[in-house]
């Protein structure tokens, strides 16, 4: 009755996706990528960039303005591509209990689908998987009242959605 096994369970529930949620995860990765393309001049995001840069991996992720026939580790990929996109704070929001910003997590996601050599479909599964999890926890637990920030919802999000895109066992995804 663990909440992290009930977040695991719908991580791998392979329920049919709906197509109003796979038009809203991919115009949310339109988001991302433009939001992170105009934060591409940013010190912040040079710098993670540059960090990225030095982790190269033929079967890796691309980063955003990077010429795409290079690749990088995906952790690394991840990294600059997220603080790409949360640089300016441009993209979307969802407020609750809690605010958050569930774009947030589509650059993981991404990038361990690149290097992983996933499908579209599989990509969309996890970001709408990712968006589920972390929307529910925004609805559910005001961290903020603890003083913890709400990245914290980020953490189990896109846990289920690299579970849901993997296609993970339930205990896999419940214990990460």
């Amino acid at each position: 009755k663990q909440l992290a096994w009930k977040i695991a369970k719908i991580s791998n529930d392979n329920a049919k996706l709906n197509n109003d949620s796979i038009e809203m995860a991919i115009n949310r990765i339109i988001d991302n990528t433009s939001v992170a393309i105009a934060s591409l001049n940013r010190k912040p995001v040079i710098s993670a960039r540059e960090m990225a840069k030095k982790h190269l991996n033929k079967n890796g992720a691309t980063l955003f303005g990077i010429n795409s026939n290079i690749k990088f580790n995906c952790e690394w990929a991840a990294w600059a591509n997220g603080t790409a996109v949360r640089e300016l704070d441009f993209h979307d929001t969802f407020l609750a209990k809690d605010y958050s910003h569930p774009g947030d997590n589509i650059p993981p996601m991404l990038a361990v689908a690149q290097q992983q050599n996933k499908n579209g479909i599989d990509l969309l599964r996890g970001i709408i998987t990712a968006y589920e999890i972390q929307v529910n926890l925004v609805k559910g637990i005001c961290l903020h009242k603890h003083k913890v920030d709400h990245i914290a919802h980020l953490g189990p999000s896109v846990v289920a959605g690299i579970g849901a895109m993997l296609k993970l066992k339930t205990e896999t995804i419940y214990q990460a």
